[in-house]
């Protein structure tokens, strides 16, 4: 008898419990409810989820408090893409004005076997980027990239990779997040507008003179300002090329500039566009343009 009786009782102090915490918590949510604005909602759910960052923002949710309430541009999520963008347009009202896509660059193109010397010192620390940059020694060009993979643990959308050495942007994925920049420890990613399918770059990012280039790779810009002389479209900041993307309009524009360069430092980066292929058949399309370059069509040559 006595059992049943504190049982009972246990159960009946539990259920008042029950009841007052029930009661506290709706009080609470009345209390302290915060009215959000329908369109912050709104911008958030058309929003990827990604949180990469590449807005400028913390997240999603920060991004589309300020674009709801605080006017930020409609067209900075990179993952979204133009469709999240004019999707975000319309719940907002806005004219949304023609952007370029930008897309990850890596300004360092040369494998493992040509990077200077072959035998590589050993390098048993931690294997990141950020861990090796520190480190003296580890690679003779200080600007070259290391190869440890730091972009490609960034990238949420599998963008890029690590091949033969050298970290290598699938323009098919990436969404210009700008995870790999940020990543990126020697600073040697950066951002370009694509106002094209492809774009020239200079693949290198050694600020040293000619003979000190050679003496860490084979095929890094050695300074020497022949593609500059060709083309007003370039300028040499120090002892690099740089391209002045404002003004670029096609890749013939720079057709006498690649003849000139007696190195492998401009090379096109993205995907070929349809004349490129049919231009070359079925043969492999490689990154940089032999020297007799004419057009990106008729009597084209290439060389890896």
């Amino acid at each position: 008898m006595l059992t049943t009786v504190t049982v009972v009782l246990a159960a009946a102090v539990l259920g008042g419990l029950a009841v007052a915490a029930a009661f506290v918590l709706g009080w609470a949510s009345r209390a302290f409810h915060i009215e959000v604005d329908p369109k912050v909602e709104a911008v958030q759910d058309a929003l990827p989820g990604a949180n990469c960052g590449g807005c400028g923002f913390v997240g999603c949710a920060e991004y589309a408090q300020a674009v709801a309430t605080a006017g930020a541009d409609v067209d900075l999520c990179a993952p979204g893409g133009p469709a999240c963008a004019r999707k975000l347009a319309e719940i907002m009202g806005v004219e949304l004005s023609e952007s370029l896509p930008y897309r990850a660059v890596v300004h360092c193109v040369a494998r493992a076997d040509q990077k200077l010397p072959l035998e590589k010192p050993l390098y048993v620390g931690e294997q990141t980027c950020r861990a090796a940059n520190l480190v003296a020694g580890v690679q003779r060009c200080t600007f070259g990239c290391l190869g440890f993979g730091d972009c490609v643990a960034a990238c949420r959308f599998d963008a890029i990779h690590l091949v033969d050495g050298r970290a290598v942007v699938d323009y098919e994925k990436c969404t210009g997040c700008k995870a790999c920049a940020m990543a990126c420890p020697r600073n040697i990613i950066t951002m370009v507008p694509f106002k094209a399918e492809r774009m020239l770059v200079v693949g290198c990012s050694n600020q040293d003179t000619g003979p000190d280039v050679k003496a860490v790779c084979t095929i890094g810009c050695i300074g020497c300002k022949a593609c500059s002389r060709q083309t007003d479209l370039m300028t040499m900041q120090g002892n690099l090329p740089i391209i002045d993307y404002d003004r670029y309009e096609s890749e013939e524009a720079f057709s006498k500039a690649l003849a000139k360069c007696p190195m492998e430092g401009l090379v096109f980066v993205g995907k070929p566009s349809a004349a490129d292929l049919a231009a070359v058949g079925q043969e492999e399309l490689p990154d940089r343009i032999e020297a007799d370059f004419k057009t990106t069509v008729d009597e084209t040559e290439w060389r890896g």
